[in-house]
């Protein structure tokens, strides 16, 4: 949808009250109310009642040229800040999109193509404006078909009109983006005018962006094309066993589906079943095939991640758009997706936002938004307080919907050494589920105890050296101090000369990356991946006492957003709360546990909670502790 869309000189008349249309349109036509008073509303009388009028004010663009504004891309989240259509010298309808910023202070930012700026009076890490706007081109020209059938011809570029300097927006490091989308700063409006006047030499009466707003959306033939050859002889997303069971299934409820039908899939796996793996390539078949599909998952580690390897040495932005949260189905229409595939389906939530507290259920949306909702879950791996994505949940949607879902349990486990007695010892051991005196043992899996952190921190650095899949992980005991202050250290153990710092800061492709295994990760951006070889600081909110099982909440810290709201819920049923609380903490470790291929190393702060360990180690590797 397109708040506001009108020919150039219409929006020099519209430019003195230009805000007050454009919110007006956002209500009526994207059905978002945007108050007066917000940064916004005051960004559209800024960078476009004032910014552009003079750009386009002082431009030869053709009086039919056409002008967007606020161009949300059907059933996606983004919307496009301005939009110019006309025709080019050799009569080629062409389309400029320009990305608006109002930013000043900029930073290089930790992330490759990211810079730092301040939004809401706070630093944040957020995209290069040049690759935001090329990222709508790609998205443009990948999932709206009119692009395709005309033949138009899609150019993008950034104004920031406030910045005065340069040099770090600019900056070499960020030259491969120039070339996709320049980018132009306040002493650059007239180079702006320029690049809009070589792009748009004669003006269109069609009402394109009309044709193009009313365009369902449409996976294009070059896209298909190209993430079928991503994946091909990838072996990081290759198929075995009844992982290949489930992905036919998939294909074939999509196959299958009836005109107005709806349909539920539930995929069930424990950790190190596949679940995400199985979701990467139906995404990957089904796009291949034209089918309209998104890969979803609540939490961005894991998205990013997948992005990452499955693009490898290419260009990732192209299938930018093919993965989301899922808070862009909010305000999707019914039946907008043929195919959405929820990976870490546990991890939905009741509400939407940051602070999830607007909205309704994301499994609802989902449902509504997709002829085919295939929802990966595991129960037991929950863990956040907002968390609610359950089999009952989905099945209880389902109902509404009057769709009876279909269900497949994965049974085989290929992480952990495809050990399911070490993954069966830890649900036991975490009191997940009910203990037996009869352990098997997982032999084949090297899991040891350490009594000193910094003994297990250097054998971390050691299988590292092996293919840089080594991590540390860590409960969230400790509070983000180098946030605000990088020269300190979040985690720190004085008496065995250990300390380190949380990952969180840097790139959310964190497990990847090979400066990473020099921090420590939190379940946020370890969960759904996975390492050969994981080492596991076990904090405070976990005591083991007489051989039961003690979680804290209190233990947490202040930083950390995963039981945000237990205490408000503690007031009102205090059982309910802690059970709750205990489930949740349990969850997460259980979740930190199962991350290594190979192995498994833990150290906990609590040493009689360590000596149990030890002691429930099956006898034939009682050995391998340090002490």
């Amino acid at each position: 949808m397109i708040a506001y869309k009108a020919f150039k000189n219409q929006f020099l008349k519209d430019a003195p009250t230009i805000e007050d249309k454009i919110r007006k349109g956002v209500k009526e036509k994207i059905g978002i109310d945007i108050k007066v008073e917000s940064s916004e509303y005051n960004s559209w009388k800024n960078s476009i009642g004032n910014a552009m009028f003079h750009v386009i004010n002082n431009s030869k663009l053709p009086d039919q040229a056409e002008i967007a504004i606020e161009y949300q891309l059907t059933g996606q989240k983004m919307r496009i800040d301005f939009l110019v259509s006309g025709k080019d010298k050799d009569n080629k309808k062409n389309i400029v999109i320009v990305e608006l910023k109002q930013w000043s202070q900029i930073e290089i930012g930790l992330m490759r193509d990211h810079v730092m700026t301040y939004m809401g009076g706070r630093k944040v890490e957020t995209q290069h404006p040049s690759y935001q706007a090329n990222s709508y081109v790609i998205s443009l020209r990948n999932f709206n078909p009119v692009i395709d059938r005309q033949d138009i011809l899609l150019s993008s570029c950034a104004y920031l009109h406030n910045c005065m300097d340069p040099s770090v927006i600019k900056d070499d490091s960020f030259k491969q983006l120039f070339s996709k989308s320049p980018i132009f700063i306040k002493s650059e409006g007239n180079s702006l005018t320029n690049f809009l006047e070589e792009k748009i030499l004669t003006g269109e009466e069609s009402n394109l962006f009309t044709e193009i707003e009313e365009s369902p959306l449409v996976i294009s033939k070059s896209l298909s094309q190209n993430i079928g050859s991503m994946l091909k002889d990838n072996v990081d997303f290759a198929l075995i066993d009844d992982q290949k069971t489930a992905l036919e299934e998939i294909l074939y409820q999509q196959k299958t589906l009836k005109n107005g039908e709806k349909k539920v899939l539930i995929v069930e796996g424990g950790p190190g079943t596949g679940k995400s793996l199985i979701a990467i390539n139906a995404l990957v078949d089904l796009v291949k095939s034209g089918v309209n599909a998104r890969y979803v998952t609540n939490n961005s580690a894991p998205r990013k991640v997948y992005q990452a390897q499955l693009a490898k040495n290419k260009d990732k932005s192209e299938i930018d758009a093919l993965f989301s949260g899922p808070d862009q189905f909010k305000e999707c229409d019914s039946d907008t997706y043929d195919v959405v595939l929820v990976d870490e389906a546990h991890r939905l939530t009741s509400n939407w936002g940051f602070y999830k507290t607007k909205g309704d259920s994301q499994v609802k949306a989902i449902i509504a938004a997709a002829k085919l909702s295939v929802f990966f879950i595991d129960d037991l791996q929950k863990v956040t307080w907002n968390d609610l994505g359950t089999v009952a949940e989905i099945e209880k949607w389902g109902t509404k919907f009057k769709v009876e879902p279909h269900k497949r349990i994965l049974n085989m486990q290929f992480r952990c050494a495809g050990s399911d007695s070490y993954i069966s010892w830890v649900n036991q051991m975490l009191e997940l589920v009910e203990k037996t005196n009869d352990l098997a043992s997982f032999d084949s899996y090297d899991f040891q105890v350490f009594d000193s952190p910094s003994e297990m921190r250097d054998l971390i650095f050691e299988k590292n050296k092996e293919s840089n899949r080594a991590r540390l992980v860590a409960g969230y005991c400790w509070e983000w101090v180098s946030k605000k202050n990088p020269n300190l250290y979040d985690i720190e153990f004085k008496d065995f000369d250990f300390k380190m710092k949380w990952n969180l800061s840097s790139d959310p492709t964190w497990i990847l990356s090979p400066d990473s295994v020099n921090q420590v990760g939190c379940i946020h951006t370890s969960q759904g991946l996975e390492t050969d070889y994981v080492g596991v600081i076990m904090g405070s909110d976990i005591i083991i006492r007489n051989g039961k099982v003690i979680t804290n909440p209190e233990k947490r810290a202040k930083t950390d957003q995963s039981l945000r709201g237990w205490k408000k819920e503690l007031a009102i049923d205090e059982e309910t709360a802690l059970l709750k609380a205990d489930q949740l903490i349990k969850n997460t470790y259980r979740a930190l546990l199962t991350r290594g291929m190979k192995g498994c190393y833990l150290y906990s702060v609590d040493k009689e909670t360590n000596e149990y360990f030890k002691s429930q180690i099956p006898s034939i590797k009682r050995d391998t502790f340090h002490g």
